[in-house]
């Protein structure tokens, strides 16, 4: 796989440097301290992988992928933490964390393999930000969320997690082949109904989740019956 490093700092382009050297698969094909040059390389060379720093002169890296019009698999490699939620919600493959082991950095790349190997367009997690940065869950795991004004109940196999946040903005962030409105306040994941009544589905774990009437159809279309 062919990547690039963006990044402001030497010891950060040296160590890269020899990260992907050792590393099996792995080419590095340019190197940028400027984010000028390394949008005008982007715009007509493809790639595999960047590598990109955050806190960088004139322009910052999160803007730098914001302003791609066709954003490669990225890793941000930073010294700042609080950067975190915005690399998840930017679909970034990993956020390494200066300094970084070369160890951490191969679990990156394990990423950038399942994300190759994957049949579609989503990831399979879901990272919703709260408190602490972001959580990330697995897609799979969500029995259903329910929506009242700006907060959502996550309801998952493990645990129940409240946050603040629009049903209709986590909508955007689910993989569609599983996950339906069934209710003006409810997404639900088909994979966990086990029986579905004239007005209530109910999951796995034994909770009733109501249909709502202008959902029904499309609801029963998308599971199959």
């Amino acid at each position: 796989m062919n990547c690039i490093i963006l990044d402001d700092e030497p010891l950060a382009h040296q160590v890269l440097e020899h990260y992907i050297m050792e590393t099996p698969g792995l080419t590095l094909v340019a190197k940028f301290r400027n984010a000028v040059e390394a949008y005008e390389y982007l715009g007509k060379h493809t790639i595999d992988i960047l590598f990109l720093d955050i806190e960088m002169p004139l322009v910052n890296g999160v803007s730098f992928l914001q302003a791609l019009p066709n954003p490669p698999k990225t890793i941000f490699t930073t010294a700042y933490k609080q950067y975190a939620f915005e690399g998840f919600e930017l679909n970034a493959l990993d956020y390494l964390l200066k300094p970084f082991s070369y160890e951490r950095f191969i679990t990156a790349i394990k990423k950038t393999e399942k994300v190759n190997s994957a049949p579609g367009p989503h990831s399979g997690t879901l990272a919703v930000k709260d408190k602490d940065g972001a959580l990330i869950l697995k897609q799979a795991d969500v029995l259903y969320i329910e929506g009242c004004k700006d907060y959502i109940k996550i309801v998952t196999t493990e645990k129940t997690h409240i946050m603040y946040h629009t049903l209709k903005a986590i909508l955007q962030k689910l993989d569609p082949s599983i996950f339906i409105q069934a209710h003006r306040s409810y997404l639900i994941n088909k994979i966990h109904v086990i029986r579905i009544s004239q007005n209530n589905l109910i999951f796995s774990n034994q909770t009733f989740v109501p249909i709502g009437e202008s959902y029904k159809k499309e609801l029963l279309l998308h599971i199959n019956i």
